[in-house]
């Protein structure tokens, strides 16, 4: 069988008999790490061979590793800077905060390819309108023309190393004060507004972006469904109008900005009939167990993903010298020194 559209986390940091028979069902295609499951290199590196032991084709291993107080894993590796530290020094010089950005996106994407992680959950692309505690300095800049300049050279470092973006949160997180972790927020801005806040995301999907995450938010002036859970904005205007042919992802289906749908079976149901590729179902086994008991697709159903999940593959690595990966981060830490 392909791999399923059901990503799922573990619960600690090796694999309990729970966690086998989870992932080995047929609808689960993936893993994400959190916090719980990281204690050093070599324990992560077992962990995650452990998982891809268990199908073939493996199943897909992803983190939330942005930078910031998005790190998942720290002791051990490099504390990649808040994005918004990058647009800081883009403000003092753009050619300092280009070369940052693409730097430290590499040194992301060699460290986690190094341990074995396929992928992670970033750029943040979300502009930071000033209202949003739960993006603030996750998100690159208040301008959307330096959001677009920065995720660009992000995706180039992530390239250099090997590694496939998925950006987030599509269409946009930035403009509401509520957190989608908690609640449902509702961005009442204008259609015009909310579509300038596009153009990174349609930057970098003319150069090949691999996947994208959904906002559990809701744009009244353009559809009364999330993001999550609209066909309008994953099918009509991403797919169609932006012309996005990689992955699409839910943010995590167990967030509270979904629960005024009260069943995870019918969130996923709901995700994957408006154009989400893959669901995330994290940080509760017995949901997981639920879903995996009521939910049935065909073979032919995941004939598409089987095709979409190879743009989340990393590509063959670069031969570079021993010392390359230091060099990059001492390069870095000298740009990084200059920020006032």
């Amino acid at each position: 069988m392909p791999l399923g559209p059901i990503f799922v986390s573990v619960e600690g940091k090796e694999l309990t008999s729970e966690d086998k028979k989870i992932l080995s069902h047929d609808l689960v295609g993936g893993v994400v790490l959190f916090s719980r499951n990281y204690e050093n290199k070599d324990q992560l590196r077992l962990l995650i061979q452990s998982i891809k032991l268990l199908k073939s084709p493996n199943l897909l291993v992803s983190v939330d590793q942005e930078g910031g107080r998005i790190q998942r894993f720290m002791s051990g590796f490099y504390p990649i800077p808040p994005m918004r530290s990058l647009g800081d020094l883009y403000d003092q010089s753009s050619k300092e905060g280009m070369q940052a950005t693409c730097i430290a996106a590499e040194i992301l994407g060699l460290e986690l390819l190094e341990v074995g992680v396929d992928f992670s959950f970033a750029p943040v692309l979300d502009i930071d309108h000033g209202v949003s505690t739960v993006i603030g300095s996750r998100s690159f800049h208040y301008d959307p023309k330096v959001v677009d300049c920065l995720s660009e050279h992000f995706y180039e470092g992530m390239q250099k190393a090997g590694m496939h973006c998925v950006a987030k949160h599509f269409p946009g997180h930035g403009g509401v004060s509520g957190d989608s972790h908690q609640k449902t927020p509702v961005d009442k801005r204008a259609k015009k507004t909310i579509i300038d806040d596009l153009r990174p995301y349609k930057t970098l999907i003319k150069r090949g972006l691999s996947g994208i995450m959904t906002a559990h938010v809701r744009y009244p002036s353009i559809d009364d469904q999330i993001a999550t859970f609209s066909h309008y904005w994953l099918r009509d205007y991403l797919q169609k109008q932006l012309h996005f042919n990689g992955i699409i992802f839910s943010d995590d289906l167990m967030m509270k900005g979904t629960d005024f749908i009260a069943s995870t079976p019918k969130k996923t149901l709901l995700s994957l009939a408006a154009g989400c590729d893959i669901v995330l179902i994290c940080n509760s086994p017995e949901t997981v167990h639920q879903c995996l008991s009521e939910l049935y697709f065909s073979k032919d159903q995941f004939a598409n993903l089987e095709r979409k999940i190879q743009y989340l593959i990393p590509s063959d690595r670069v031969q570079r010298q021993s010392n390359y990966l230091q060099k990059i981060k001492i390069k870095l830490n000298r740009l990084l020194d200059g920020l006032v």
